[in-house]
């Protein structure tokens, strides 16, 4: 190949430098052929032609013979390059609105049934054990969301995957103006990837808070339609729309959320002290009701390991020996009547 063809590739979907060249010397004349091309150039334009060709860029000269070719306009090459793409767009956009109305045209049917279930009484209370069916069900009625969203999660720290799948959901939720509070535990402090992802959705108006014990996993949506957690059984979910029910994990959660703090996107030495003084205390008062460690890191949202160096410390510093006698140690002493 002769030294004017050689140099870097071309870019994905860029003109290759023989291909610019020969487009500038077909724009100067009002028609070439090969012969003409590869003379002027200096190499054989038969590759940059084949290019150009089917960039739009150059079209044979009608009339003049089949190898004669000029120059196409770059807007009338891309009108031309883009046409049918624009037609597979419309026929896109045409079908998806018509999966809408058939779609749609079902909405007073299950409008219809879903009021008559209700009267019956039944459907206010529906178990679903399966997991995948439990994270559609909540990307469904999120999506349906129109006032506020409420969150109660214990357990510390919120898994990476879990926050991944959370962050595009609940930005979409704010952007439409939906107002979302949720309570973490003091300990969801610590996480790096929990306390990031507080700081994209506060950003954006969303509200977050700590508190030590007492949190239950639970989703309201609307004041209409709760989620709750089953003991014992993960991945499964209780859904709530019995307005009592509701209205009740309403309440607890706004109990909880006057007792709770601010979460802050870093934690000061002194904050962390304050947080670290007002677990332990937490964990007395779990000790001294006699709770084992697995039940006390479960409940706090911390490892069994780091619970239980807790109590270690807790123990040595009221001089126990055991579990047993630091409960007795700690356990509140009760007050007595006053004398008549």
């Amino acid at each position: 190949m002769p030294a004017e063809e050689s140099g870097p590739p071309a870019a994905a979907g860029e003109l290759s430098p023989a291909a610019r060249r020969l487009y500038a010397y077909a724009v100067e004349r009002h028609g070439f052929d090969l012969c003409e091309a590869t003379g002027a150039l200096g190499v054989r334009a038969a590759a940059a032609i084949t290019e150009l060709a089917a960039a739009h860029l150059l079209q044979r000269v009608p009339g003049d013979g089949p190898d004669r070719w000029s120059a196409v306009a770059p807007r009338a090459a891309a009108a031309r390059a883009l046409a049918p793409l624009a037609l597979l767009v419309r026929e896109t956009h045409d079908e998806m609105d018509r999966l809408r109305g058939r779609l749609e045209a079902l909405v007073p049917a299950y409008e219809a049934g879903a009021a008559q279930r209700d009267l019956g009484g039944s459907g206010r209370l529906e178990l679903v054990t399966d997991l995948g069916a439990v994270r559609g069900l909540i990307a469904e009625l999120v999506a349906a969301c129109e006032r506020e969203l409420l969150t109660s999660q214990p357990g510390g720290g919120r898994p990476v995957e879990t926050l991944e799948e959370s962050i595009g959901r609940d930005e979409s939720l704010l952007a439409r103006g939906v107002r979302m509070r949720t309570i973490y535990q003091h300990t969801a402090r610590y996480s790096r990837p929990t306390a990031a992802y507080v700081e994209r959705v506060t950003a954006l108006g969303a509200q977050v808070r700590t508190l030590g014990d007492g949190l239950m996993r639970m989703l309201i949506f609307d004041e209409h339609t709760g989620v709750m957690a089953v003991p014992d059984r993960n991945g499964a979910a209780l859904v709530v729309r019995e307005p009592s029910v509701v209205h009740f994990m309403t309440a607890a959660f706004e109990r909880s959320w006057v007792g709770a703090e601010p979460f802050p996107t870093s934690v000061s030495p002194e904050a962390a002290r304050s947080i670290s003084d007002e677990l332990r205390q937490t964990i007395v008062r779990l000790l001294s009701e006699g709770l084992e460690d697995k039940v006390i890191a479960r409940r706090l949202g911390m490892s069994e390991r780091t619970c239980q160096r807790h109590i270690a410390e807790i123990m040595r510093a009221v001089g126990a020996k055991s579990r047993f006698q630091a409960g007795y140690l700690l356990a509140p002493t009760p007050t007595r009547p006053p004398t008549p």
